[in-house]
């Protein structure tokens, strides 16, 4: 079965910014945030102080995934560059999205550069107060003045808008408002990361707030969803319920499978996280090969 993996990162270097404040690499894949908090962000099979293009399609290849998109945000800092050199020298594997700050003095010209220098298609918005746009700036309405501008941007370039909003119950899960916020720009395609990030015991909020973004110009990503449901372990039948429920309101065409490499890999490896789907007795063979790869070609390679 093909497989695309929908939600990865290449990590030149951990420079990090998020709630704790800065976030730097201290030896051996670890990580420290101001606060003093440290903990393992890589794991020993992809690099002790970053994630290159070559470790992660190591693995690929390794699991039979045909391509990735790199996606982007606060918690390794920007790796635009980075990013951009990747996609480039593996044109047939890799996609990749971009990422910026809208309050930065030169935005405009970031976003020049970013979008019509370089040529990124795809922009990503972490916007959740952990180690978004949130946690370093005043909260912000999704479908008010400062986010709106960049959909407008974004839309009128025709590009793909990708948007992490934090956990439930945190100030940036707001998914009325981005249901607003998607409804004033249909022509562009919107990417919802981690299908809400929903934690165990928020099955019927889930299935709600799906029902508000079921709407056909937006599809969701499920990297790391399994992770989510601590403190269950592998084989993660809370999540696989969440899938399954996501599948009947969205359609699973709409679902992009994800793994979240390289920091998910240091709580379950790889192998899980593809099998979290294609093992899961729920779905149908039509939905996992729409879920593997359907969705994603379609979406970010089409």
């Amino acid at each position: 079965m093909k497989i695309i993996d929908a939600h990865a990162h290449v990590v030149q270097c951990i420079a990090g910014t998020g709630s704790q404040g800065e976030l730097r690499s201290c030896g051996g894949g670890r990580a420290a945030y101001a606060t003093g908090n440290e903990f393992q962000v890589l794991p020993p099979e992809i690099g002790e102080y970053g994630a290159s293009p070559e470790a992660l399609l190591r693995v690929m290849d390794a699991h039979g995934v045909e391509k990735a998109v790199l996606l982007q945000g606060n918690y390794f800092g920007f790796q635009n560059l980075y990013t951009y050199e990747a996609v480039r020298a593996y044109p047939d594997r890799f996609a990749g999205a971009a990422a910026y700050d809208p309050f930065s003095a030169q935005a405009d010209r970031i976003k020049t550069h970013l979008f019509g220098e370089l040529g990124f298609r795809i922009v990503k918005f972490e916007v959740s107060s952990g180690s978004g746009l949130m946690a370093n700036h005043p909260p912000l309405a999704l479908d008010g003045e400062v986010m709106d501008r960049e959909y407008r941007w974004a839309a009128e370039r025709g590009l793909v808008f990708v948007i992490d909003i934090g956990k439930p119950r945190s100030v940036s899960w707001q998914v009325d408002a981005l249901s607003r916020a998607v409804r004033r720009y249909p022509e562009m395609k919107f990417v919802v990361c981690h299908l809400l990030s929903p934690q165990l015991g928020d099955g019927e909020l889930l299935r709600r707030s799906l029902d508000k973004l079921a709407l056909p110009n937006v599809w969701f990503d499920l990297a790391a969803l399994c992770l989510n449901s601590r403190p269950e372990e592998w084989p993660y039948p809370t999540a696989r319920g969440y899938v399954r429920d996501a599948a009947d309101i969205v359609g699973a065409e709409r679902l992009l499978w994800g793994s979240d490499m390289p920091s998910a890999m240091t709580r379950d490896s790889y192998r899980h996280f593809i099998d979290f789907i294609a093992l899961h007795p729920g779905l149908s063979g039509a939905e996992k090969e729409q879920i593997f790869s359907g969705g994603a070609e379609r979406v970010y390679f089409s």
